[in-house]
């Protein structure tokens, strides 16, 4: 594809990266003479969001299965129904970070909106990068990106103790986790001769690579690196351990973004990455695959039972709501992995679909917590007592968030669930079945800890009189924009199931 084209299916990011700029001239100014008022921020954020979302629905893709989509610059992107999910999922996700922040003014004061703004737009960007990546350079580069404002915006309240302490931890983590992944992507291009992903998978189809001394040993150490970065940023076991804090420690309309956007484009990576390396293009084996005698699927099978069942039995001792969600969201990190090891297209279709379920609920409910610590200060349980008759609008939609992460009918949760467990039982065999029965397992252990919140909600009494809790808040605004469709979806999830299969026309 020639670069006058690349630059076409770019538009979206040079109207990120623009609209960023400008925020961050715009905040540099508030020190000379000219003092933009502070709700311009967000508007000037939305509008480039808004922008770049219809240049991206403007787009038409390609579909060369061979080829992993239109090639742009030189390869290093895929101009692919994957990477178009995934841009707009991450523009949706920030978009909706933007209206939840519009009323913290605690965590993220007047005077520091412009570079707030601005580095959520520079996030946006690498995350659209990351689901576009074709390539171990790019995917390190636009990981890199999206690490680094993810490390400044989780340190953002700088007046607390614990969100300096999670900046801290995320930083060590995520350095650690980059270093290895950029050391298996070197042996990598050491054994294989290239970084794209297609060269990759064409390296080890022919096999003379394999053959030397050492080649498989090699290429197993490589990939376990790789998916140990790719394992970070989804917070998979047992790369988890920054999650709880950061999301703790974090303001908590960042935290909303944070537990959706870099997560869904990691599994944009993990499901091209995975696909390219070890299934044929358009005929994906029933077979688990065995490289260098280590059976892949198996263990990301592993990793994802792993994954659920200590999200959910770490979630149900937590009394503070942002880190029962922070382990809700390894947990579901968990599930999701399940539809990667179903492979083919129902697997990856699974995958799509319940991550554009997920975005709504998860971010519904994190919507609900920013609304509640706005109001009274506070992140823990006991902060919710009696919050149904307190704020009814509040707990009602907090009520369905919960019934929908718990996977319950007839929400979007139920629907996305049925997806991923459906994608195994059609799979058949012995260890796709018993994954299965695990996830359903864990589904009722969550229920436990998410009936929690709604006894406290519905069935305690708050003892002293508290500051009152507004329900017309831009984020409990928000939560009852996100209730909706969070409902809809269990019943018309027709529509966004043919979105997720047109997005899984890669693996067909």
């Amino acid at each position: 594809m020639d670069n006058q084209l690349s630059m076409v299916f770019f538009l979206p990011e040079l109207i990120l990266a623009a609209t960023a700029v400008v925020l961050f001239l715009l905040a540099a100014s508030r020190r000379l003479s000219l003092r933009p008022p502070p709700r311009l921020f967000p508007l000037l954020a939305v509008g480039g969001l808004a922008a770049a979302l219809l240049a991206l629905l403007w787009q038409p893709y390609c579909n060369l299965h061979a080829e992993g989509g239109c090639p742009l610059f030189f390869g290093l992107l895929a101009a692919d129904p994957l990477a178009a999910f995934f841009r707009g999922l991450a523009l949706v996700a920030t978009a909706v970070a933007v209206f939840i922040s519009a009323g913290s003014h605690r965590a993220l004061p007047d005077r520091q909106r412009g570079e707030y703004h601005g580095l959520l737009l520079v996030m946006a960007f690498g995350l659209c990068l990351l689901a576009g990546a074709n390539h171990l350079l790019m995917v390190y580069l636009a990981m890199e990106a999206v690490s680094l404002c993810s490390y400044l915006l989780t340190g953002w309240d700088g007046d607390r103790l614990r969100s300096r302490e999670a900046a801290v931890k995320y930083v060590l983590y995520g350095g650690v986790a980059s270093a290895v992944m950029l050391f298996g992507m070197s042996l990598l291009y050491g054994l294989l001769g290239g970084l794209s992903f297609q060269q990759l998978h064409q390296a080890l189809a022919q096999g003379p690579a394999l053959e030397q001394a050492g080649g498989q040993w090699t290429l197993v150490v490589a990939l376990i690196m790789v998916l140990c970065g790719l394992g970070y940023k989804i917070a998979a076991v047992p790369f988890h351990m920054w999650c709880p804090d950061a999301y703790q420690g974090a303001p908590t309309p960042f935290t909303a973004l944070l537990s959706v956007g870099p997560k869904a484009a990691g599994f944009a990576v993990l499901m091209r990455f995975f696909w390219g390396l070890f299934l044929v293009p358009g005929s994906l084996q029933d077979t688990v695959v065995a490289t260098g005698q280590v059976p892949w699927l198996l263990v990301l099978g592993v990793i994802s039972a792993a994954t659920m069942t200590l999200g959910n039995l770490s979630a149900i001792v937590q009394n503070n709501l942002k880190r029962l969600l922070a382990y809700s969201s390894i947990a579901h990190a968990g599930y999701l992995l399940m539809g990667v090891v179903a492979g083919r297209s129902e697997g990856f279709q699974a995958v799509t679909l319940y991550l554009g379920v997920y975005l709504v609920m998860n971010m519904g409910a994190f919507a609900v917590v920013a609304a509640v610590e706005q109001a009274t200060g506070s992140e823990e349980m006991e902060t919710y007592r009696g919050l149904g008759k307190r704020a009814p609008l509040l707990a009602l939609v907090m009520a369905v968030f919960l019934v929908s992460l718990t996977g319950l009918p007839p929400t979007a949760g139920f629907i996305g669930k049925l997806y991923l467990f459906a994608a195994l039982l059609e799979h058949g065999g012995d260890w796709y079945v018993t994954l299965a029965v695990i996830g359903v397992l864990n589904s009722v252990v969550s229920l436990y800890y998410y009936a929690r919140v709604l006894k406290v909600m519905y069935l305690e009494r708050h003892q002293e009189e508290g500051p009152a809790l507004s329900q017309r808040s831009p984020a409990a605004v928000t939560a009852a924009l996100l209730a909706l469709p969070t409902l809809l979806l269990g019943i018309f999830w027709q529509p966004l199931a043919r979105l997720a299969e047109w997005s899984a026309v890669l693996f067909h």
